[in-house]
């Protein structure tokens, strides 16, 4: 029986450390970055709607305001957005953080559960973006049925 340290007869030699050190700083950076725009998204939308409520939208043909709901349903929609999207950023930022504790110390738990949350960074990913590619596909086929019925 080969060791632990081996897969397939594959080891983690020092290229490869120096390898995986760098991607676990990009995706330190890249995470950190991401969290901190979606921070930033959600804090200037709420600000847009907290104006949009605020301002009377002049409606031309006189009464209420033309969009009364519009400002929040827009909120919600980015902070929807961005709770999706931050949770493969912190899948991200555990990826790098783990990474960097195994290869420090050598640690194979900790290399094991870095490789865990790529992959479910990653998988995540993946079925969002399956999940839009349908919607887009349906969004398309119904367009066009619609456009059809109307001539």
């Amino acid at each position: 029986m080969e060791s632990n340290h081996s897969l397939f007869s594959l080891t983690i030699d020092p290229v490869t450390k120096v390898h995986l050190n760098e991607m676990a700083r990009w995706a330190r950076f890249l995470a950190i970055v991401g969290i901190v725009s979606l921070i930033l998204m959600v804090v200037l939308i709420i600000g847009v709607v907290s104006f949009m409520g605020s301002s009377e939208v002049e409606n031309p043909y006189g009464g209420a305001s033309m969009f009364p709901g519009f400002g929040v349903a827009m909120a919600i929609y980015y902070i929807i957005i961005a709770a999706i999207w931050f949770i493969p950023l912190l899948y991200l930022l555990r990826f790098a953080g783990n990474m960097r504790t195994a290869l420090n110390g050598n640690d194979q738990q900790a290399l094991n559960s870095s490789f865990m949350n790529l992959k479910a960074c990653f998988k995540f990913v993946g079925i969002v973006t399956i999940i839009f590619l349908v919607l887009a596909i349906l969004g398309v086929v119904f367009g066009l049925l619609g456009a059809l019925t109307m001539m």
